[in-house]
């Protein structure tokens, strides 16, 4: 590089100019001071182009908006070695490590930014007590651990994470190089999290439209509304095992009962097709034997009127008359054989009505409890998800309570399990007779029950509660000769801002087991 000063080789430059008569671009000029002080002439820096493609890349993640920013920084600095650095950890590859470059060339060189020191790297000391070879031990096995609910399609990522796992789990490992891997990792992973994350979407996406596509198909909606509601249900997030472990036994029977009334179906499908081929078989026999006894009267009307005695006549009466009867044996035949089939058809009728009905039982099971004909917890979560959304849109207040029959073991322990389940019929057929339509009425777990108030403020939800309890106490049920008598402990909860129904029923419950230490036959509010 030349000795010469920075505003001398812009003079020369300015001089060259003239002499060469060139057109004073910023090209010639930048070529020509490349040229005096002896620095290698490359093109232009282009950052607007660049500073274009930094703003067209997507910043969902907190990696990706790093990254960004490094690129940004790297363009405002015409730092091309920043630039592929950037793009490369954005794109999920490790930048390699490579030696300084030289100087860019630019139209007046300017010092290099001051670097403030790396804080986080002057703290990783290697030899820093908590950096054992435990601790990167245990981020390895976090890092395993991850992996499953990454999936393994990506080869490049695969390799990365064996590199790094390599590098945690050496006796020596260094610090420095693990913080520059683990960084690297961590911008990949989180693309690889994003991924996953709208794979599960779209799969999701995709398995609505197939159950929605199921219940258009099918010619009676009523057969798969029960398991149609269930699935489209369990298929929102959260998903957990225990929803689908849940869902799928309620399908399985549900599933095993349609295959079980579509055979019977089938067969009396079949059975009435028989019976119409048949009677069409005794119409067209009645049809024939009408046919011929009308052409024998004629033939007998006319042997009748060339008859010149009695004698001549008395064989053609016999004849008629024996055609007449046989003509009147075959008509009760035909009616006794219509009647069978129209009796039959009546039963196949009935056979096929009550096949719908158990399939429309056994679908609503899929959401309500069986005995006491409440919404059970598949149905709740339905109900409770629907009821906030409505209070997230129209800013209503909503009452979640939860109840429990006091004392209920001890019932159960005297007088037997069939009258606590009498005592739970109760007392769901009393609350719905109570409740309001808008009100909803779930069994939440053995005694318990919930019932939602939309529309209710918390005082009012409370008074709705003791309302209740007094409606019980004027009504009793019959165990044999004994009146049982029933009472429940409540808690009554009001959804919070930003609160989910699931935890304004734990706080319902909470406060339902206040009632319970307090005396039980009460409310209390949350």
């Amino acid at each position: 590089m030349t000795a010469m000063k920075p505003f001398e080789i812009a003079r020369e430059t300015l001089k060259q100019l003239t002499l060469q008569k060139l057109a004073p671009t910023p090209l010639n000029y930048q070529r020509l001071y490349n040229s005096i002080a002896e620095l290698p002439n490359e093109p232009a820096f282009p950052a607007e182009r660049l500073r274009d493609i930094a703003l067209a890349l997507p910043t969902k993640t907190p990696g990706q908006q790093k990254q960004r920013g490094l690129l940004e920084s790297a363009i405002n600095q015409l730092n091309w070695e920043g630039v592929k650095n950037a793009l490369m950890a954005y794109g999920g590859f490790s930048p390699p490590a490579v030696a300084p470059s030289a100087p860019v060339a630019v139209l007046a060189p300017t010092p290099p930014p001051a670097v403030a020191p790396d804080s986080v790297t002057q703290a990783l000391n290697p030899t820093a007590p908590a950096l054992t070879a435990e601790f990167f031990a245990q981020i390895a096995r976090m890092i395993e651990y991850v992996q499953p609910a990454l999936g393994q399609d990506d080869e490049h990522f695969k390799t990365q994470t064996q590199t790094l796992l390599s590098t945690l789990r050496q006796p020596d490992t260094d610090a420095i190089e693990a913080k520059k891997l683990l960084q690297n990792y961590s911008n990949r992973l989180s693309f690889a999290a994003e991924d996953q994350a709208e794979i599960k979407t779209m799969l999701l996406k995709l398995l609505h439209l197939i159950i929605e596509n199921i219940s258009h198909l099918s010619l009676d909606d009523g057969w798969l509304k029960g398991q149609v509601d269930a699935l489209m249900a369990v298929c929102v997030p959260p998903i957990t095992l225990r929803r689908l472990d849940d869902v799928e036994q309620r399908l399985k029977d549900v599933i095993h009962k349609q295959t079980e009334a579509k055979t019977q179906a089938v067969k009396a499908q079949e059975d009435m097709r028989q019976m119409l081929a048949a009677f069409i078989e005794r119409l067209a026999s009645m049809t024939e034997t009408t046919s011929g006894f009308h052409a024998q009267m004629e033939s007998s009307a006319k042997l009748i009127e060339q008859a010149k005695s009695i004698a001549d006549i008395a064989p053609v009466l016999k004849d008629v008359v024996g055609a007449t009867r046989h003509m009147a044996q075959d008509s009760l035949t035909a009616r006794d054989a219509l009647q069978g089939m129209k009796k039959k058809v009546e039963a196949t009728e009935a056979e096929l009505s009550k096949l719908h009905q158990e399939l429309d039982r056994v679908s609503a099971q899929a959401r309500h409890d069986p005995l006491t004909g409440a919404l059970n917890r598949q149905g709740l979560d339905e109900a409770i998800n629907r009821e906030v959304s409505k209070v997230r849109r129209m800013d209503t207040p909503l009452c979640v309570s939860l109840l429990d029959i006091d004392n209920f073991k001890k019932l159960n322990d005297t007088l037997g399990h069939a009258t606590g389940d009498v005592a739970l019929t109760h007392l769901a057929n009393v609350t719905r007779e109570v409740m309001r339509p808008q009100d909803t009425l779930a069994r939440y777990g053995g005694e318990e029950f919930v019932i939602l108030l939309p529309d209710t403020p918390i005082d009012k939800g409370i008074e709705a509660m003791q309302r209740l309890q007094r409606e019980l106490t004027k009504k009793f049920f019959m165990a044999g000769t004994e009146k049982v008598l029933i009472t429940f402990s409540a808690g009554v909860a009001q959804l919070q801002a930003d609160e989910a129904g699931a935890q304004a029923i734990k706080r319902a419950d909470q406060a339902m087991y206040l009632a319970k230490r307090a005396g039980k036959n009460r409310v209390l509010g949350a």
